[in-house]
């Protein structure tokens, strides 16, 4: 038996506290340390594109410490905060995003501002009668003081400069902004629409960029995912930090005063890398947060089944382009199968069938293809029978005009994805709005690619010609200064299946697949080989 004088149990008993306040003093130090890294992150990236003005970096970074504080930060407490409503009166600031459009039409357009407290907020809109008035609709803490005003009753086709009051109040814009409507359904073109994924933040600021995708005078702006947030789980205070970097941007505010948005996540804005679902380790609880965040940051016609199942798809129309946006994150299980679940599979059949106008743009998040990285995140890789379903059913229902986008893997890629039947679809993949690289993107494996590049800023575009017998759709790659990439013509006859063989079989696995000598078709460019069996 070992006997301790009451000197030495007090000595070991300070050893024992001091070691454990070591311990927990070092584990607040690294976790200080990785919240500087963090936030040095965001700083650098809100000047990486020019120096921002003092004061807007000493606000960004007092709102970034608020948020990064708390799991569960929102916006109200930085309306509460006093440094943070100090630095706003300084900067003659009474909002933090916005004004940014989306759900356009022909007879007008939804209008989103966040402000920085509970407010008022209008829309007023020049027209040939003077100006008209729209709301006002009220911010709250309960929406992440978020307000979206519905702007109605415009003439198609035209365009106005509009003004945002918040509590009465104009706010500043660093220039003009305009709402432009569709043209009437009778418009025979050019429609423009441009689409990208990736921005990942560092792309966001990218003024030579933004200023390209104005001079394109597209009607919309579609996004993939992988936007603003960065990686950051279910730290609600980090995806709204994100999102505050995202509206501080003078490009990106810009942009989407003028351009409508309409966007949907994956998985670097969903939780984190590949990941899908509701993630191991976290709960259906921290799913919907993220999804709640995500809702009120953007300006969709709709999200997926609200607050009776969510999820992010939906439909909508412009012009010649039914656009129907999938997600690819929210319902899928952490197995084979399953990548939209029952329900949004269900509703996308139904939307397909239901389209009426001769083209129908189809996003995924992810690839469609499997070919690069091997499929790694890809529909083959997740839920091979899901992507026939919908595939089979375009080819069986002969829904004419599709044309796939995607994104997730870094660069851009396009593919031809042959059928049994004969028919080809086309996939564009534009993952290039934050000109990162990736994984490789071309292979001399991969016969039906069309084009493969990375480490430059791109986004793609449509451009529809319906002015013809057999309507066209032209797709373009546009790097920042202008420089077309690739460009191909499609007529929608080109895009319409054939009708269906009894004989006809169907291929799962596209990478691999051959033809016999007889079936073989030429691709309409570039004179390779399709690669299916039927």
């Amino acid at each position: 038996m070992h006997h301790f004088s009451a000197g030495s149990r007090r000595g070991r008993v300070l050893t024992l506290f001091l070691a454990a306040w070591f311990v927990g003093f070092s584990a607040i130090a690294q976790e200080r340390q990785r919240q500087d890294l963090r936030q040095a992150g965001n700083l650098q990236l809100l000047n990486l594109w020019g120096e921002q003005p003092a004061v807007i970096q000493s606000l960004y970074n007092a709102a970034f410490n608020v948020l990064a504080a708390d799991q569960f930060a929102g916006y109200k407490a930085l309306s509460q905060d006093s440094v943070v409503r100090r630095l706003s009166r300084a900067c003659n600031l009474t909002h933090l995003g916005g004004p940014m459009l989306g759900d356009l039409t022909s007879q007008g357009a939804k209008v989103w501002v966040r402000t920085l407290y509970p407010a008022r907020v209008e829309v007023r809109v020049a027209t040939e009668r003077g100006e008209k008035k729209f709301g006002p609709v009220k911010s709250t803490f309960e929406n992440d003081l978020s307000a979206v005003v519905a702007v109605t009753g415009l003439k198609p086709g035209t365009s106005h400069v509009y003004r945002v009051l918040i509590d009465g109040t104009p706010i500043l814009l660093p220039q003009p902004a305009i709402l432009t409507t569709l043209p009437s359904s009778s418009h025979s073109g050019p429609w423009r629409i441009i689409f990208g994924s990736c921005y990942h933040r560092w792309g966001l600021g990218n003024q030579a960029l933004a200023q390209r995708m104005a001079e394109r005078t597209p009607h919309a702006l579609l996004l993939c995912g992988d936007i603003a947030v960065q990686d950051r789980n279910n730290h609600l205070g980090m995806h709204r930090a994100d999102y505050l970097l995202r509206d501080f941007f003078p490009a990106w505010k810009n942009l989407v005063a003028s351009l409508p948005v309409y966007a949907v996540w994956d998985d670097h804005d969903y939780f984190d890398n590949d990941k899908a679902g509701v993630p191991e380790g976290y709960s259906p609880a921290d799913r919907l947060n993220v999804w709640r965040v995500f809702k009120r940051a953007w300006n969709n016609p709709s999200y997926g089944f609200g607050s009776k199942g969510q999820g992010l798809f939906f439909r909508t129309r412009i012009g010649p382009c039914d656009v129907i946006m999938t997600d690819t994150r929210y319902f899928r299980k952490n197995e084979t199968g399953s990548f939209l679940g029952d329900e949004q599979m269900k509703w996308l059949l139904k939307q397909l069938q239901a389209c009426q106008g001769p083209f129908i743009i189809l996003s995924s998040g992810t690839m469609w293809n499997d070919y690069v990285s091997n499929g790694k995140d890809s529909w083959g890789r997740w839920d091979p029978a899901g992507r026939e379903r919908i595939f089979h059913f375009i080819e069986s229902k002969r829904i004419g005009g599709v044309l796939l986008i995607s994104g997730d893997r870094h660069g851009a890629r396009g593919f031809r994805i042959p059928r049994s039947s004969g028919y080809e679809f086309y996939e564009f993949e534009a993952a290039s709005l934050g000109g990162r690289t990736g994984p490789p993107v071309t292979d001399p494996e991969w016969r039906t690619q069309l084009y493969g590049v990375a480490g430059v800023y791109a986004f793609g575009e449509f451009t529809f010609d319906t002015s013809i017998p057999d309507p066209v759709v032209t797709f373009r790659l546009i790097q920042q200064d202008g420089t077309i990439l690739y460009e191909v013509a499609l007529p929608r006859s080109q895009l319409t299946p054939p009708p269906a063989r009894h004989d006809e079989r169907t291929c799962l696995n596209y990478n691999s697949c051959t033809i016999s000598p007889a079936s073989r078709l030429q691709s309409h460019e570039q004179g390779i080989e399709s690669l299916c069996t039927p």
